[in-house]
């Protein structure tokens, strides 16, 4: 049973409301590593899947994970019971523009000068 403790059962819900897994995972698991195998278990049928680690946001009990924290870091002990799968949120954070380009309203706006005489 202790060896049972040390793995999380931890399926990831996508925003159309499908899973990927039921995976299990032991609690020393990176939340970096969990993001690169959402990134590599990603449905291929799907649209604006993640590119990289860096466009997943995992969200668990309403918390947004950090990269450098563990599964066992991250339990909540509410919502993680023992022998429960645990759900998690996947977030795609859609591709930023590029920094060279500026909006448009950044260029000054012309000036009309009329002159009565």
């Amino acid at each position: 049973m202790a060896g049972n403790q040390d793995q999380l059962e931890i399926k990831f819900r996508l925003i159309d409301g499908s899973d990927i897994g039921p995976k299990s995972f032991p609690v020393a698991t990176s939340i970096a590593t969990l993001k690169e195998s959402i990134v590599a278990q990603w449905p291929k049928d799907k649209e604006n899947g993640p590119r990289t680690v860096k466009d997943v946001k995992l969200i668990s009990a309403g918390k947004i994970l950090e990269n450098n924290k563990t599964v066992g870091e991250c339990q909540s002990p509410l919502c993680d019971a023992p022998d429960t799968v645990t759900t998690m949120h996947v977030v795609v954070q859609p591709p930023t523009m590029e920094k060279d380009k500026k909006p448009p309203n950044d260029e000054k706006p012309q000036k009309c000068v009329c002159v009565i005489l």
